[in-house]
């Protein structure tokens, strides 16, 4: 595997980071996924911008992105990957020797991207997944894409440990999000999904959905959702750059309407179909 890391094409094997960088001792650092269809990156510009935001709300100085784009296609070819790719970018603040609390607006970044051939699962989104729902337990900036994960992977190895796709957080008695996903419900043929504020991350995948639903005249709603109030709902489903827009059929073991992907996502599902193959 090849990997770009500060500035340079490097074997797995070669890669080095010094144990003083502050991404492993504070996760001081922000991070963005992406993906390929038709081997053409997906909503880049998007992607980038909101990499820019992370970056700047936590005060990282870095003045690359413009051509992050070209290195990451280049690490696709020097990786050889025949089909869709997954592209893992993260930068964090940099070296800092002897470990502190603060910072120096100095300092060097370190900048790491790493790309592998993507593992469909269609059949998800074809059938629908099953989901739990978990107290939210992360920090308050969550509109930061940070690498601050723990309270997320904790809850998505409960979900993995009930043997369901995801975990849906719930904070103060209203649901925020998924671990790694966007959360949308249906009622009445009007979508529900919670809105942009610093309690979630706004996806790309996220905002295309809100895009087609003003194409379809669909009804949107972006309000906050009563935990013990979504097994009501007609249909429910998630969204991210992988899952793309996949029905929730069950949530905490309780049915979400008559247990199949409903019609309004499966408009939804089209739309997005139709979205990818014309890029």
């Amino acid at each position: 595997m090849i990997i770009w890391l500060n500035n340079n094409f490097v074997s797995l094997e070669e890669a080095k980071v010094s144990p003083f960088d502050r991404g492993f001792l504070f996760a001081d650092g922000v991070y963005e996924a992406m993906r390929t269809y038709n081997r053409k990156l997906f909503r880049v510009e998007d992607h980038l911008q909101r990499l820019n935001r992370s970056l700047n709300l936590i005060e990282i100085n870095f003045t690359g992105t413009d051509g992050l784009e070209k290195i990451i296609y280049e690490l696709i070819e020097k990786n050889n990957v025949k089909g869709e790719a997954f592209v893992y970018l993260q930068i964090t603040r940099g070296v800092s020797i002897p470990r502190t609390h603060h910072f120096s607006q100095s300092q060097n970044p370190t900048v790491f991207i790493t790309v592998n051939e993507l593992e469909d699962e269609p059949e998800k989104r074809a059938n629908g997944v099953k989901v739990i729902t978990d107290e939210d337990l992360r920090w308050l900036r969550c509109n930061i894409k940070s690498l601050a994960l723990l309270p997320a992977v904790l809850s998505k190895q409960k979900a993995v440990n009930a043997g369901v796709e995801e975990a849906i957080l719930v904070r103060n008695g209203f649901i925020t999000e998924g671990t790694h996903t966007n959360f949308f419900a249906v009622k009445n043929n009007i979508v529900y999904t919670v809105p942009e504020s610093n309690y979630i991350l706004s996806g790309i995948t996220r905002k295309v959905v809100l895009q087609l639903c003003n194409e379809l005249d669909i009804k949107v709603k972006e309000e906050f959702i009563k935990a013990e109030e979504i097994t009501s709902f007609d249909e429910c489903f998630i969204t991210s750059t992988i899952e793309e827009v996949t029905p929730v059929i069950e949530i905490d073991e309780q049915i979400i309407g008559n247990g199949k992907p409903g019609e309004i996502t499966k408009r939804l599902q089209a739309a997005f179909d139709k979205l990818k193959t014309i890029l």
